[in-house]
């Protein structure tokens, strides 16, 4: 019987942007992970010995930021990649792993904030979703990713054109599949700071609140179908 007996690494920028559905997930699949806050200090590795992917979270600073830990995060994900181990990001992880890999971060025509639609635009995404053609994600970011070298763009959106990419085992996404109803809630609270208006990119809170369990529940089934083709390259042993 085959089994992932080495954990994920699920890197934490910010205390309000943990794992969320994905450690569940995982949990649900019995693939082991280990949490690495880069929030409260915790040292970037530097080996991939140990670990079976590398998973990173949002947060709410730029990759363009001149933060002490980005560049060993890029190196650990150029190592990753170029190991053939699986690599996932989720918005603020997106932008990290398309940097790594010599995309680029700049600001999105507009702030993206609440739910919305997200489409297919290249038959590669049904390796990931599916026949899937679009669905509903949850979005909060003012800068994008460009696609890096190498990489497919799958998925987009009206109001951010690069939603995710894939580049063998490793998926990059601008959107958060990831959301609970917890963390949307504990985000709601900070829409203020946004400095922003509601309008057809931006939700205010009460408009994310609308439906948010069957939002979610649809979400779910489609972050299922990418995280389970993204485990699937996670490496096995024997028992």
């Amino acid at each position: 019987m085959k089994s992932i007996t080495k954990p994920v690494a699920v890197f934490r920028h910010s205390s309000g942007e943990g794992p969320g559905y994905f450690a569940t997930f995982l949990e649900a699949h019995s693939v082991p992970w280990q949490l690495i806050r880069i929030d409260e200090g915790d040292p970037i590795p530097d080996s991939l010995v140990g670990f079976s992917g590398l998973c990173f979270m949002g947060g709410p600073m730029s990759v363009n930021d001149d933060l002490p830990w980005i560049p060993p995060v890029l190196a650990l994900i150029r190592n990753a990649v170029a190991a053939d181990l699986p690599v996932i990001g989720h918005c603020l992880g997106g932008q990290l792993i398309a940097k790594a890999l010599g995309g680029t971060v700049s600001r999105n025509p507009v702030k993206e904030i609440g739910w919305g639609k997200v489409e297919v635009n290249d038959p590669k995404a049904r390796d990931w979703i599916g026949d899937t053609p679009s669905f509903v994600g949850f979005h909060w970011h003012g800068e994008t990713f460009s696609i890096p070298p190498g990489a497919t763009r799958i998925l987009h959106s009206d109001f951010c054109s690069n939603q995710a990419y894939v580049i063998g085992k490793t998926l990059g996404m601008q959107c958060h599949v990831e959301m609970t109803e917890s963390m949307i809630r504990l985000w709601g609270r900070a829409w203020d700071k946004e400095n922003v208006a509601a309008g057809p990119s931006v939700q205010r809170p009460d408009e994310m609140y609308q439906h948010m369990e069957q939002r979610l529940a649809a979400m779910r089934t489609v972050a299922d179908r990418l995280y389970t083709t993204w485990i699937a390259g996670l490496e096995t042993t024997t028992d």
